[in-house]
């Protein structure tokens, strides 16, 4: 048996417009809604579906999985997501490698990165 990544889903008390915040962020678009229940939004040919499911009563406190993207310019993708209502939680470097930590307008913590061989800068 072989098994394939389809879809990643996120609880959400108001899945439609944090659907359309993270299709905004990711150059996706909402391809169903589903009476707003159950929105599905596709951020590319290939790449699994992001959905997003109401629920009454999403988990408290830091979420155990959790996305982690990248750029080929971290900085200027970071004061996007964060103009566009994401909130900036903590910056991480180590030799070589930098990322910040975020969380959507829902508060659903996600990562940054650089791409392997950008820039870093500081």
């Amino acid at each position: 048996m072989t098994l394939a990544l389809g879809m990643i889903t996120v609880d959400a008390l108001a899945p439609a417009p944090l659907a359309t915040w993270w299709a905004d962020q990711l150059g996706g678009r909402v391809v169903e809604d589903n009476d707003g229940y159950f929105v599905v939004v596709a951020v590319g040919e290939g790449a699994p579906l992001f959905a997003f499911q109401k629920v009454e009563d999403p988990t408290p406190g830091k979420n155990r999985i959790h996305l982690d993207l990248t750029t080929d310019d971290l900085e200027s993708e970071v004061d996007r997501l964060v103009a566009a209502g994401a909130s900036r939680i903590a910056d991480h470097e180590m030799p070589g490698f930098a990322w910040v930590t975020l969380a959507d307008p829902d508060g659903n913590q996600f990562c940054v990165s650089a791409r392997h061989g950008a820039e870093v800068t500081s």
